[in-house]
């Protein structure tokens, strides 16, 4: 058997369909702090976002077989954690805000890691006065690395409207951060 880095992630699916069960736990592991971090974006809040991803990846696993082989299986996970954050934030009838926790490396000074920690709140906050129409794909584009066609596969959105609200939610960030 190839090297667990070697395989890809459909190789993956397809190897957990026809039987071999225990390699879903590879998924889960290559994808479990992406798509924890992605949730916490949308939920504002560290246990919601565990709670969501678990129910992601259970209701991935229930549906495996009915995975779309001509989409990513990135993209396709990151679909279903989008839809389910969704579902938990209206069923919360919470105004969305992100929380992000910064991690610093051990050799910075404390200056330089005071005014990092302070460029983030700052950011975060600009981020938390969006709606959530705007933040998703800002966070899949920027924070996530998700392409135009990726951002469209996951928010069922077509590229060009993709485009169209990541450049209005930079100009929200701008108006934003500069009132500040």
């Amino acid at each position: 058997m190839q090297m667990q880095q070697d395989v890809s992630d459909e190789q993956l699916v397809g190897l957990v369909c026809s039987g071999e069960l225990d390699r879903y736990e590879l998924i889960i592991r290559r994808y479990q702090q992406k798509l924890l971090r992605y949730a916490l974006y949308l939920a504002n809040d560290e246990q919601l976002a565990a709670d969501i991803v678990q129910e992601a990846f259970i209701k991935a696993y229930a549906n495996l077989n009915s995975f779309n082989q001509r989409l990513t299986f990135s993209s396709w996970m990151y679909r279903i954690v989008h839809n389910q954050a969704m579902n938990v934030v209206r069923k919360n009838k919470q105004h969305v805000s992100m929380d992000a926790v910064m991690h610093l490396e051990s050799n910075e000074n404390l200056e330089d890691e005071y005014v990092r920690q302070e460029l983030s709140a700052h950011l975060h906050h600009c981020i938390e006065q969006m709606p959530i129409l705007y933040k998703a794909p800002l966070t899949l584009y920027f924070l996530e690395e998700k392409t135009y066609v990726e951002i469209s596969d996951i928010l069922r959105i077509p590229i060009g409207t993709v485009g169209t609200r990541i450049n209005r939610a930079k100009s929200m960030m701008r108006k934003v951060c500069q009132k500040k």
